[in-house]
């Protein structure tokens, strides 16, 4: 059955500057537990804290660029492009560059603050 959802709900972001966490699908907005999607708007100089996750997340870039920094090394994602990381796998996410980034991430589970595993910074 169809199931039109009519608007986002505003989430709450981690990071040094504030980020706009569009929650379409997901445990918030929907009820959702076995998967997440929600747009990200990011300001430049945006850093998250480091995290482990237990979900599988896919990042498609829509308009700037999103660094990833991984056990793989340093990756910059720009418009147009995607990243995939796995339930497990370390990572921390930043939107370095002036104009920020507009991204859509796609969770598997759903997100949650108790599977994301972030370190707290001082």
């Amino acid at each position: 059955m169809a199931q039109l959802i009519t608007q986002p709900t505003i989430v709450e972001a981690a990071g040094n500057k504030p980020k706009q966490i569009e929650e379409f699908v997901g445990r918030v907005n929907t009820g959702e537990e076995s998967m997440s999607i929600a747009r990200m708007i990011s300001p430049g100089g945006w850093v998250e804290p480091e995290q482990t996750p237990e979900f599988r997340e896919t990042s498609i870039v829509l308009k700037g660029v999103l660094r990833v920094e991984c056990a793989d090394g340093v990756i910059e994602v720009k418009a147009g492009q995607a990243i995939v990381l796995e339930p497990g796998e370390w990572v921390r996410y930043s939107t370095p560059g002036e104009a920020g980034a507009e991204y859509i991430a796609i969770c598997t589970p759903a997100f949650s603050p108790d599977t994301v595993h972030r370190v707290e910074e001082d």
